[in-house]
Order: C-alpha cells, then sequence, then structure tokens
C-alpha cells in the first residue's frame, strides 16, 4: 500500500512556496487545486495562512518549565519485587523498563483454577464475545446497528480515534520479554520504544541509523496501485521502523499518512534540497503537532474532557514518575481499553474497489493468508487496499462513523486473531487466539494487581458486587479480586455509560499520556512560541485559519491522503 509524494501535495495555504524536488512518476500528484479549494477560492495564502516555513523556523525549540505536583503517588513503599517501580513511578531504571504506578499484590496466585476461569471469561461465544451476527456480512454490521444489541455504538467517538489509540501504543511501548500467562519481573522485559511521543516507529533511528526507511530525509513511501503504501520488499515486508504498524489497514495508513505528513513539512521549509537542520526542523514541527492532536483531540475522547482538564489544571495525582516509562498497570490493562472499541466490520474506503466501497470484517480467518484477502488485514498490496478517511475522522461531510462503547465485550472477530498479529520470537507457544483471553492472561504475567485495590488506593469508589455479578459465577474470586482490564471496562460502563473511561482508568491513562508530554524536554508543552508565549499550532488548518482547533483531518490533508486529495 511505489508512490512518491511531489512537490505540488502541498498543504492548504502553501501556494506561495515554490519547492523542487525530483521525484519519480509512479503515481499522478495530488491535485494541488483540491487543496487551495478548502480554504476558497481567491484567499490569499501568503495572508489567510502564513506558510509553514515563516510560521515554524520561529518555532526554536525554545523550553519552558511545567509545574506539577511534586509529591508521589500512594503507597510509596518501593515495588514488592525491588524492580524499580515503586508507587508513583519513582525508579532510577531509565524509560528503557516498564514499571508500577502502585505497590500493590498481584489480584491472584497462579493456578489451574484461575487460568481456566480467565481462559473461559474471556473465549470465543463466552461473556466477553458480543456474538455479533458475522452471517448477515459487513455492511449490514455498519447500516444496521441494531443487529449487534450487545456491541453498541459511541455517538461521541469516530471510528479513526480506535486505530490512532493502536499507532499510539505502538509509539510508546513494546515488550520484548515477557511470556503470556507466565509470571514475568518487571526487570524481565525491555520497553523497545522510547517511552515518548516522538513517532520513533516512524523515524526509526534516523536517516543514519536507519537508513532503509529513507530517501535523502524523505521518509520512503510506495504505491498499492490507486494511492500510497508503505515500502516493501520483494516479499511484501513492510520496511517499518515498528513492523506491527502493518497489523491491520487502517495502521498501515496512519504510517503511511505520519511518512507523508513529514515528506510534506520538509518539502515546505527546504530551499532546495533538504539539509540535516531541514530534516531536524520538520520533524519538531511534525511531533509537536501530533502531541497537540494526543491531548486535545484524543485523550477528550478516551477519557472525558473532565479528566482532562482535571489532570492538566491540578496536576497529575497518582502517576508523578523521575522518569518518565511505561507503568504496568497501563501497558497490561488500562490502556487495552481500545479493544472495546474496536468494530466488527469498517468500510475501508469509498470507491476504491473498482469504483465500489470497500466494505470488510477487520479479521475474517476465512481469508487469512490470501494475497488480496476480504477482510482488512495488513501485510497485503492491492489497489484496493489504502484507507479513505472519510469514514475514520470527521471532514464535515457526514461520512464519518462511530466506534463501539467502553464496555465489557468485544467485537467477535476480535476472538480469533490472525497468526502473524500473534508473537511468537521468544519461543512462547501460540496459545489462545481469543484478544480476550491474551488480555486477560497477561495479568498473570505482570502481576497486576485487582481493580478494587487499584481504585481503593486512588480513592475512587469501588464497583458494587451486582456490577460484577456476571464474573463472580467463573470461580477464583474474581468478583471480589478483578482482572483490572475487566474492572476498568466495567467501570466505563457502568459511570460513563461507555463513552469515555470511567474515573479510574480514565485518571490512569490520561496521567500516562501527559507525564510521557510533560517529560520529554522537546514536547510542544516545554516549548517557547516566537513570540516568547506558550505554544501553539502553526500550521494551516483545511479552513485555511491557524489556531488551536487542529486536528487529525487538517492533519490528513497536508499529508495529502484526504477526501478532496483522493477524489473520492
Amino acid at each position: 500500500m511505489s508512490q512518491h509524494q511531489t512537490p505540488d501535495s502541498q498543504p492548504p495555504g502553501m501556494a506561495s512556496i515554490d519547492v523542487t524536488v525530483d521525484e519519480p512518476t509512479a503515481i499522478p500528484p495530488p491535485s494541488r487545486r483540491a487543496f487551495l479549494s478548502l480554504i476558497g477560492a481567491g484567499l490569499g495564502a501568503a495572508v489567510a495562512a502564513p506558510s509553514i516555513a515563516t510560521a515554524q523556523r520561529a518555532d526554536d525549540g525554545g523550553r519552558r518549565e511545567r509545574r506539577r505536583p511534586d509529591r508521589e503517588g500512594p503507597d510509596s513503599r518501593g515495588d514488592r519485587d525491588r524492580d524499580g517501580g515503586g508507587s508513583g513511578g519513582v525508579s532510577v531504571d531509565g524509560p528503557d523498563r516498564f514499571g508500577r504506578i502502585f505497590d500493590l499484590p498481584p489480584f491472584a496466585d497462579p493456578s489451574s483454577e484461575l487460568r481456566a476461569a480467565l481462559i473461559e471469561m474471556g473465549r470465543p461465544g463466552g461473556m466477553m464475545d458480543a456474538n455479533d451476527p458475522l452471517e448477515v456480512g459487513p455492511i449490514r454490521l455498519i447500516t444496521e446497528p441494531e443487529l449487534s444489541p450487545n456491541n453498541r455504538d459511541n455517538p461521541a467517538n469516530t471510528a479513526g480515534v480506535t486505530f490512532l489509540g493502536q499507532f499510539l501504543d505502538h509509539d510508546i511501548t513494546r515488550d520484548a520479554g515477557s511470556r503470556l500467562g507466565r509470571a514475568t519481573s518487571v526487570r524481565g522485559s525491555t520497553n523497545l520504544r522510547s517511552a515518548r511521543f516522538d513517532l520513533d516507529s516512524v523515524y526509526g533511528g534516523g536517516p543514519e541509523q536507519s537508513p532503509e526507511l529513507y530517501e535523502g530525509f524523505r521518509l520512503r513511501i510506495e504505491s498499492g496501485g490507486q494511492f500510497e503504501d508503505l515500502p516493501r520488499n520483494d516479499d511484501g515486508t513492510a520496511i517499518l521502523g515498528d513492523d506491527r504498524n502493518d497489523e491491520n489497514m487502517m495502521l498501515a495508513g496512519l504510517q503511511c499518512a505520519f511518512i507523508m505528513f513529514h515528506n510534506a513539512i520538509l518539502a515546505s521549509i527546504s530551499a532546495s534540497a533538504a539539509t540535516a537542520v531541514d530534516f531536524a526542523d520538520a520533524q519538531r514541527i511534525v511531533r509537536r503537532h501530533y502531541q497537540w492532536i494526543i491531548v486535545h483531540e484524543v485523550l477528550p475522547q478516551f477519557v472525558g474532557q473532565e479528566m482532562v482538564d482535571s489532570i492538566v489544571n491540578s496536576g497529575r495525582q497518582v502517576f508523578t514518575p523521575n522518569v518518565a516509562r511505561i507503568p504496568l498497570e497501563f501497558q497490561a490493562a488500562a490502556y487495552r481499553f481500545g479493544h472495546s472499541m474496536v468494530r466488527p466490520s469498517y468500510r475501508a474506503n469509498l470507491a476504491g474497489d473498482e469504483g465500489e466501497p470497500f466494505f470488510a470484517f477487520v479479521f475474517d480467518p476465512d481469508t487469512f493468508g490470501d494475497d488480496d484477502p476480504d477482510d482488512l488485514t495488513g501485510r497485503s498490496r492491492a489497489a484496493r487496499r489504502f484507507i479513505g478517511w472519510q469514514t475514520f475522522f470527521d471532514f464535515g461531510d457526514g461520512e464519518v462513523k462511530p466506534n463501539k462503547r467502553i464496555d465489557a465485550v468485544m467485537s467477535t472477530p476480535l476472538f480469533q486473531l490472525p497468526m502473524f498479529s500473534i508473537p511468537t520470537a521468544r519461543g512462547e507457544d501460540i496459545g489462545p487466539t481469543s484478544l480476550a483471553t491474551r488480555n486477560l492472561l497477561r495479568h498473570i504475567t505482570w502481576q497486576i494487581p485487582s481493580g478494587q485495590r487499584v481504585a481503593a488506593a486512588m480513592g475512587v469508589d469501588l464497583l458494587s458486587a451486582a456490577d460484577l455479578s456476571e464474573v463472580g459465577q467463573l470461580g477464583a474470586n474474581l468478583d471480589q479480586s478483578t482482572p483490572l482490564f475487566y474492572y476498568l471496562l466495567r467501570e466505563a460502563d457502568v459511570v460513563a455509560d461507555g463513552v469515555h473511561l470511567g474515573p479510574c482508568g480514565g485518571r490512569i491513562v490520561g496521567e500516562v499520556f501527559m507525564a510521557l508530554i510533560e517529560q520529554d524536554p522537546d514536547s510542544y508543552l516545554n516549548a517557547t512560541a516566537a513570540n516568547g508565549g506558550v505554544w501553539r499550532p502553526s500550521l494551516p488548518q483545511r479552513n485555511g485559519q491557524i489556531g488551536d482547533d487542529f486536528t487529525m483531518a487538517d492533519l490528513l490533508t497536508i499529508a495529502g491522503v484526504d477526501p478532496d486529495s483522493r477524489g473520492q
């Protein structure tokens, strides 16, 4: 999914910038007129939307310190395994290690009874399976939501935020040492990502350390026949900073979009041939606008605007580490809430399948391994395998679709994962193919505390026995000491009607996100604008204005993958 974006692929408001770069002509360039039409005929780019070069060169990377509470989290007694976790994430270990927020005992001791209960809890057709009627086909499951009464649509979240959330996860965490369902010390695994929202899954180590990702200072991009695709080897394997970003078409599409976003910014600030300084400037611009979107567009959908405001205005309360690194309560439990948001099927694009829409299940075992599968798995190149983003983000055309509510059920296709998505490089068995079961078994791996203990440590009202009655029927005391992943899904459903996470899950996710950005010295939160004030987005929006409302739709437009640039 070999297109190379041309200099004509300029963001709206950038017509005054004349950039010439020698490019292959594998695909005709997107129309510059399509970009300009977004901000209205006759609108002077130099007046309405200053060039990226003008607006961003002054963004010199100056830093300001954000004040935050100088205290540790609750129960600050050091990690029970002396793994450097400690409550509040305090540790002498660096960001390449995982840690803990809370010094609390595991939710249960490993046993055959416990393992059996967790497998039953997450099995296909079990209590966490939405039992979507897949036999009606992918289209009707979108157009007739009443067919899946156990899998309700979320009126407040767009379909794209689910996969953007997965993209964010791949930017900050990759467990390199644990085994599913086997207790592992915190020191037993390395985090292969940077524990920063810095797009290292896109940039790799940069042009010198990861030359396979680059052509000069541009990131490589190729074609799937109609539109962009990831660069691939002869066997179809994608060439990526993180191979997980080819697991499904939506992730691959986001990877392509960020590649093309970087290339558009680089072309706009380069006088002629790009230099290392241009690359560093473009990278900084890309990262800061990406981080802005995380805090102002993504996080409110995940945790609710009230929680975001509480964290921003009053500081972090439970996750206050000296070194920002990924806590296991987040990595193994809280941040897996996104699996509940995945729909069973999507419209991948509006007219990519020989002029017709391409509808498909997210996973379909009947088509696994095909060269051009009828599902939305990645690792394949074909003309129809690209994303029409109007389904996933709001371009104001009425085409955007919602994701599913955050609750204790998951869409049925997630209970039979494709084999390539299950890691076995460390020699472990494939194990269960149910994503729900795998999430639950990771609580044994990482000795995650129960939802009840975490909520009590945070001073949050506990769910009642009635709220957890279904899991109580499984035995192993799971209704009294509930796996944190399941507990937080039920909390979101009970407290927030599944629109966003509840108070316990929302604060964990929100504070980890904010900590990673606050403790990044080059993040937008620590940057000083050209006028000495607080940094704000300086790239043009789709309406030609520059302001605080910069969104994913604007980023995708600058990248040249928006519906207007597609012409469909």
